[in-house]
């Protein structure tokens, strides 16, 4: 769990110059380190870095040490969690529209399987893997799908997407993860 103040250092980074306006905000961020943790390809903290930040490439040295830092935890205490057998908390805002903060959740965590998109449906079974990604890929708000948007149009259905979030995340976690 990071800190407030940990939070807020690196929503400081992600708004920065010359990025801020191509950045996830700290709920996007924290879908890009869960889908990294979560699927068969782990990101290091620079390829992170720059799926946050819509950077190309960045040196190493450029990423901030807090931002590494901060992934380092985020991502050890997803794995310990899932490893203990605990759903995933996705991060609640602690103001403001909890639909927006989940759709941006969504929007980190979509992007870094389509960044990695091969590689999760080769490791496993491309259907179960597809069936499991139906909650984030509808509530991400990437797609126009008129599915989607009907689902994300109803409180009921988006709710109910919502909630399949955790038990998904578990089950692809261990498909990716656990032995056969």
């Amino acid at each position: 769990m990071l800190s407030n103040s940990d939070i807020e250092a690196l929503e400081d980074i992600l708004f920065a110059e010359p990025w801020g306006d191509d950045a996830l905000d700290f709920f996007g961020l924290h879908g890009v380190v869960c889908a990294s943790v979560i699927g068969p390809v782990e990101l290091d903290a620079r390829d992170i870095f720059c799926l946050a930040t819509g950077v190309e490439d960045i040196a190493d040295s450029k990423v901030p040490e807090v931002f590494s830092r901060c992934v380092k935890q985020l991502a050890e205490g997803m794995a310990n969690a899932l490893d203990m057998g605990q759903a995933l908390e996705l991060p609640e805002p602690e103001d403001g529209d909890p639909m927006n903060a989940l759709e941006n959740w969504c929007a980190g965590f979509v992007d870094t399987f389509l960044e990695h998109e091969e590689e999760w449906l080769e490791s496993a079974s491309e259907e179960e893997t597809a069936d499991l990604m139906v909650p984030m890929l509808t509530l991400s708000g990437l797609f126009d799908d008129e599915d989607f948007k009907k689902v994300r149009n109803s409180d009921k259905l988006s709710r109910q997407m919502a909630d399949a979030i955790p038990d998904a995340l578990t089950d692809l976690y261990l498909l990716f993860h656990a032995p056969d």
